[in-house]
């Protein structure tokens, strides 16, 4: 008897059989996947994972991770991307076999002409809230439609800030799902795209736009539609313009050209108002 009126045989019998037990729980055990430690690391956004979907101008590259989608690319280059992607977001970066189910579905309809859901997340981190904002106001512009730097920049309330613009969508790393291709030159041409000016042509072209006929548009100086039953001008993508036939349909080199003719801008696709 010890001195807490126990027996010690008593005790060395009760730790003898919690030594057994665990002993038998231990064999039970099994090797955790191989994939275990990245899934955890991608769940909480220290490491992403990527998978090759059907892209509109061919495969398309998408990285991931449990805050949202931090990247793509071009399908053609998987060892490149991940290169560039450890370099730029100090994460590794794996293939995957297939992504969330959820997140798989988002992706099919943002790229499904004429479907609507609710849209990725994606994860911005490295970004600045100037450059989330613009690649914000770019996911207003439907498909098949195109705006200038300047409108963004308008829309923002720095109408002085187009370089910035520009530069900002030049650092979208989620091209195609962010759709910084629909946003051209202050003059109208299809320039800036950091896939190559072909890419963003492509795309463009499968939204329904007409790439010749914006670069033919750009090189004649017209930057608005108007009609001229309603005396409303747009740009020249504007579902309203494009509804306009051409007995009906005026051009003009700039608002200040629209004004001067009585025409009002549109309240949809809200070119300027005052400048030329």
């Amino acid at each position: 008897m010890n001195g807490n009126g126990s027996n010690d045989h008593d005790l060395d019998r009760l730790e003898g059989g919690w030594r057994e037990l665990a002993d038998g729980l231990y064999g039970l055990r099994a090797d955790p996947p191989p994939t275990l430690a990245s899934a955890v690391l991608e769940r909480v956004g220290l490491a992403d994972a990527f998978v090759t979907v059907d892209g509109p101008a061919g495969p398309l590259l998408v990285a991931y991770n449990g805050r949202g989608i931090s990247a793509t690319a071009p399908g053609a280059d998987e060892a490149g991307f991940a290169e560039r992607f450890q370099a730029r977001f100090r994460r590794p970066l794996r293939p995957a076999g297939q992504p969330p189910a959820r997140l798989a579905a988002q992706v099919e309809r943002l790229l499904t002409p004429g479907r609507r859901g609710t849209p990725p997340r994606y994860d911005l981190r490295g970004t600045t809230e100037f450059e989330r904002a613009v690649l914000a106001k770019a996911q207003e512009i439907p498909p098949g439609q195109v705006r200038p730097y300047a409108w963004v920049a308008s829309e923002l309330g720095q109408p002085a800030a187009v370089r910035a613009v520009g530069a900002a969508l030049g650092r979208n790393p989620v091209p195609v799902l962010i759709p910084c291709h629909r946003v051209v030159g202050s003059d109208g041409r299809l320039t800036g795209y950091a896939w190559g000016v072909p890419y963003k042509r492509a795309l463009l072209a499968t939204e329904g736009a007409d790439p010749d006929e914006l670069e033919r548009l750009a090189r004649r100086g017209t930057r608005f539609f108007g009609s001229d039953t309603t005396r409303i001008y747009c740009y020249p993508t504007c579902a309203h313009a494009r509804r306009v036939t051409d007995a009906h349909r005026l051009t003009f080199t700039g608002a200040a050209q629209a004004a001067a003719a009585g025409y009002r801008p549109c309240r949809v696709c809200r070119p300027p108002a005052l400048a030329g």
